[in-house]
């Protein structure tokens, strides 16, 4: 059966604290390892995909990125991230926007950054819908990380399905046009204490 993403979401945000989100980092360590090896710098565009209450923004702000955009489908989820930021906020662009069906502006970003969306793509025509936009808003010769549940990591999350990849087959799934360049894999430990296995892959745009 299909879900509502936005009100799935919205009320995700809406009800828990950071702490009882089990993506939840406080500090996105090999997203910025991952990052500072695409050589972006203050003349750069980075777009954070799915962001969540993800505190990614507030560390590229800090290392002076030039132009940050944070998209989420959940109101909530951006409300608080300006929240979390104060006045830093007014340097971010936020757009609400379900990824599947938003058009970005063409070959905007430098860095194109998704910390556990795609995986909860688990229709092939919102992953072709995901892939379009991502080929639309990447610049030729940009990067892009994308993590997802590796395939000894659960089932489930937030107790939507979703789909397990190693770096190979994402590579395959994205197509030609974007080059594995590099890849890693993370125990990522939730507030409560228990491991979940991630890949993150770092991809070029090569056409």
């Amino acid at each position: 059966m299909s879900i509502d993403r936005e009100v799935h979401w919205s009320r995700v945000y809406a009800t828990k604290a950071d702490e009882k989100l089990s993506w939840y980092q406080d500090n996105p360590l090999l997203s910025l390892k991952l990052i500072e090896g695409s050589g972006i710098g203050k003349h750069s565009s980075v777009i954070d995909v799915g962001s969540g209450t993800s505190t990614l923004a507030r560390y590229l702000i800090e290392q002076g990125v030039g132009t940050i955009t944070v998209l989420d489908i959940a109101l909530e989820a951006l409300d608080r991230g300006k929240s979390s930021l104060g006045d830093s906020s007014a340097q971010v662009k936020w757009v609400k926007a379900d990824i599947t069906s938003w058009t970005p502006p063409k070959h905007t970003f430098d860095l194109w950054h998704d910390r556990a969306v795609f995986h909860f793509l688990t229709e092939s025509s919102d992953q072709t819908a995901y892939i379009l936009c991502l080929n639309a808003g990447l610049k030729v010769g940009g990067h892009a990380i994308i993590a997802t549940f590796a395939p000894d990591g659960p089932d489930k999350c937030s107790s939507l399905p979703i789909v397990k990849y190693d770096p190979e087959e994402l590579a395959l799934l994205l197509g030609p046009n974007l080059r594995l360049i590099r890849y890693e894999f993370d125990l990522h430990e939730t507030p409560w204490g228990s491991s979940q296995s991630f890949q993150y892959s770092l991809f070029q745009k090569v056409n």
